[in-house]
């Protein structure tokens, strides 16, 4: 029987979890996020988020040691629960991977723009008030049909295109600290919150799901992990891309407020480029910014294109859905048509444009949240020691309380009428699939 090729190392799933965590909201949502919380509710709100997230880290690394599988939650949840329960569970964390890829394929014209104002040309169409431009819209397209490729191609050559992206992203991450610390004054940071200081961490802690997807894609990619690749080093991987995932977080938050007047940079475009544009006084640090916004972009938009493409292979394998989806390429050992579906459904998402961008992020940051929950209380369920179904119970809990936050009216921020009506577009759809798959 053909089996995906095995080639990945510790360092592949770190920079596979790592890119897939952080692409370029940081940049693009800068002042969504202060806008929620101020700087120091925002660091607050992704630094609790990224602490409360290490048992459902743990769970994941235990999972994916006893049961490496593709089809990562939906894999976990059919060891308790039944079929429909387990497929959806696995539908849900497919949205929060793929969503991400017509994101970011229309980030990439947003961003090419700010470089190049003669791309906002040939307006085509509008999306909710917002314009389509043709020379973005081509732009979205050719990425994603060069990461279509690479990823048809072969897991090798997309494992080292992430390591290179990520490798560049840390590099000026590092370089951006020290011009921050050059130019800034604490006296930026004030006021420290936007609301009180409970509602302020509150709102950030609502998106963070959305922005810390990533560290579980590990298992989508544990089929694929080199032979002498020991099972305990899956959790190592996780564990380190939650870590540095939050710090990257908390530290260009602290870094742009630092380094501006952060009540001065809402409502802009790109307000992190602006902080340092202005502290500077110079162009500079903002191409230094674009490339790091642009290597992000591509390691994001891979990561998410890897585990989505793997879910889907692992539905079609399952019978879940058409089980053409569960083709293995005879040449490359890569899922060729699952590859292609992820493809088809980017190009069919970058066509809606800027309209995406931050309702996504709410829908993105439910469906994280609930295949979470889902994993932690499989855990829980079949683990007999108390240490361990004590860890599981933190993570149900966290969980629970991150879905709660998003569909409770009486938490601030909780989804508005359009955003369940895309969650209830991705439940029909699943649906369609599964009970039409024959």
């Amino acid at each position: 029987m053909t089996t995906l090729a095995r080639k990945l190392r510790l360092k592949d799933y770190f920079a596979l979890a790592f890119g897939t965590m952080v692409g370029v909201g940081w940049l693009v949502l800068m002042d969504d996020w202060l806008g929620r919380g101020g700087p120091l509710g925002a660091i607050l709100g992704f630094a609790l988020g990224g602490i409360l997230l290490l048992p459902v880290g743990y769970v994941y690394g235990q999972w994916v040691k006893r049961l490496p599988d593709a089809a990562g939650e939906a894999a976990y949840t059919a060891q308790v629960f039944p079929p429909i329960v387990s497929y959806f569970t696995g539908w849900m964390m497919l949205l929060a991977y793929f969503i991400v890829c017509p994101w970011e394929a229309v980030a990439l014209g947003k961003l090419a723009a700010y470089i190049f104002p003669s791309l906002n040309s040939y307006e085509l169409y509008q999306v909710a008030g917002q314009p389509i431009f043709l020379p973005r819209l081509i732009l979205g397209i050719a990425l994603t049909v060069f990461l279509a490729i690479l990823n048809y191609r072969g897991i090798r050559l997309s494992a080292s295109f992430q390591n290179w992206t990520t490798t560049t992203v840390l590099l000026v991450f590092v370089a951006l600290l020290g011009i921050s610390s050059a130019h800034g004054k604490p006296a930026n940071f004030e006021p420290a919150f936007r609301a009180t200081p409970f509602v302020s961490i509150l709102l950030t802690l609502q998106i963070v799901p959305y922005f810390m997807t990533g560290f579980e894609s590990v298992p989508k990619v544990a089929e694929e992990a080199h032979r002498d690749f020991r099972s305990t080093e899956f959790f190592r991987a996780i564990a380190l891309a939650l870590l540095v995932g939050a710090g990257f977080y908390v530290l260009t938050i602290a870094a742009v407020a630092y380094v501006a007047p952060w009540q001065g940079l809402l409502g802009k475009h790109f307000a992190t480029a602006i902080a340092f544009e202005q502290a500077v006084r110079a162009r500079w640090p903002v191409r230094l910014i674009l490339v790091m916004a642009m290597f992000g972009l591509f390691q994001c938009f891979n990561g998410n294109f890897v585990a989505s493409s793997r879910m889907l292979f692992a539905f079609g394998r399952r019978r879940t859905i058409h089980p053409g989806f569960g083709t293995i390429h005879s040449e490359f050992l890569t899922p060729s048509v699952a590859v292609l579906g992820i493809t088809a459904g980017t190009l069919g998402g970058l066509l809606l444009g800027d309209a995406l961008l931050v309702p996504v992020t709410e829908v993105g940051s439910m469906a994280s949240a609930l295949g979470w929950l889902a994993a932690c209380a499989s855990f829980w369920m079949v683990e007999k020691r108390t240490g361990m179904r004590l860890v599981a119970g933190l993570g149900i809990l966290v969980s629970l309380i991150l879905v709660l936050m998003k569909v409770l009216p009486a938490f601030p921020g909780h989804f508005s009428p359009a955003e369940w009506i895309a969650f209830a577009i991705w439940v029909v759809l699943g649906a369609a699939l599964h009970w039409g798959r024959s």
